[in-house]
């Protein structure tokens, strides 16, 4: 190898020439495919949810999905430092949607979640936590262990995910604001926060959950009564969580067959487009499949984690933990509810669940995050502007 060329690879990531060809070619292809392979599964279940019909569900999220992941490969191509230096003017365009959110949003179910900009209806709250793991990763990207173990330093990381919390909260959307707070809990930690800070305040809020149950809106403390009596309201509130056992456990090992689950097909299924779109699958793949769609999340996961292992600088780290993190709660508390794990809390299944809103924050995080792959050994400059 000539002088030339050694010297070149010995450069740093920003000054070698990079074109697009190039970041095409380090995508992370295995996470695309696993995410499309999703998608295919998420069109299936919507097919069937349908009775056996593209209409209405599964064709136009098929056409959503196609539009999101060409949007998530434009975002690749994206240089990192570019992202992360719009990271606090997302924060607070996310806080400026949540609070117009509650002026001009859609009421649905007795909450204002969704609004329409420029013909496209969005749920910011979905948006937000994208938003914040990026301001947090923004704020820590060059925190020393001195700064993130000084309260003071970590007290506006602290505010800025509180913020959305509580506008969030104002919806009212609680499993949304506790899953925003669980990914700001975990940017921080990833930084270097003091862990024992955090299991300080989870006391706190165990200790005052009797206070915290009082003050909740009536169809969440109905929600917690029939999570722990599902028996007591089988026609009412708990007929969503009955069925969905029912169901689950009517797949058994091999299922019923793709468009034969009698709970499904009979329309005993509640939401079964949304919510509960994984009972579909179990009653109808039954547990060989279930475990199959379950490892195929879980290598998504995986993949993103391994995206915030990989990369060489804080930043993307910290992101990518933030998105990786994010995707799991989706998975962990949907699959958790329908199984009666936990109270039913309104979380779609990522990628699966119909809806336009969560399949579009989703695949924006997993552009994020494949910018971070493509761009993980890039050099952040002393100065922001690079």
């Amino acid at each position: 190898m000539n002088n030339d060329a050694s010297l070149a690879l010995r450069r740093p990531f920003r000054e070698r020439s990079f074109g697009l060809a190039r970041k095409f070619m380090r995508v992370n292809w295995l996470f695309v495919l696993c995410v499309c392979l999703l998608a295919g599964v998420g069109y299936a279940a919507l097919y069937s949810a349908a009775g056996g019909s593209p209409q209405p569900y599964a064709q136009s999220q098929l056409i959503r999905f196609c539009g999101a992941l060409v949007l998530m490969l434009g975002i690749a191509m994206v240089d990192i430092r570019f992202i992360a230096k719009l990271s606090w003017p997302a924060w607070v365009l996310g806080v400026l949607l949540l609070i117009a959110v509650m002026k001009f949003g859609h009421v649905g179910l007795g909450a204002k979640r969704w609004m329409t900009v420029g013909g496209i209806e969005i749920q910011p709250s979905e948006l937000m936590k994208l938003f914040l793991a990026m301001a947090l990763g923004s704020y820590f990207k060059r925190a020393t262990p001195e700064q993130t173990g000084n309260f003071l330093f970590v007290l506006p990381a602290i505010l800025a995910t509180l913020v959305p919390m509580a506008l969030i909260l104002k919806e009212p959307n609680l499993g949304t604001a506790i899953i925003t707070g669980a990914v700001g809990a975990t940017v921080m930690l990833g930084a270097g926060v003091r862990w024992w800070w955090f299991a300080l305040l989870v006391v706190v809020v165990a200790l005052c959950a009797p206070i915290i149950y009082h003050h909740l809106h009536a169809y969440q403390k109905a929600r917690i009564d029939i999570f722990l009596n599902p028996g007591a309201d089988p026609l009412g509130a708990g007929y969503n969580i009955i069925q969905s056992k029912i169901a689950l456990g009517s797949g058994g090992f091999f299922g019923q067959g793709f468009l034969h689950g009698t709970q499904n097909q009979l329309n005993f299924l509640p939401e079964k487009q949304t919510d509960f779109v994984f009972t579909i699958i179990a009653e109808e793949f039954g547990f060989f499949g279930s475990v199959a769609v379950l490892a195929l999340l879980m290598c998504i996961v995986a993949l993103g984690y391994y995206t915030a292992l990989s990369c060489n600088h804080v930043y993307g780290r910290l992101v990518a933990l933030g998105i990786a993190t994010n995707f799991f709660l989706y998975c962990f508390v949907n699959l958790s509810m329908v199984m009666g794990l936990i109270p039913v809390g309104g979380v779609p299944l990522p990628l699966i669940s119909y809806g336009g809103s969560a399949l579009t924050a989703v695949m924006l995080g997993f552009g994020v995050l494949m910018s971070i792959h493509v761009h993980r050994d890039v050099e952040f400059p002393e100065r922001e502007d690079f």
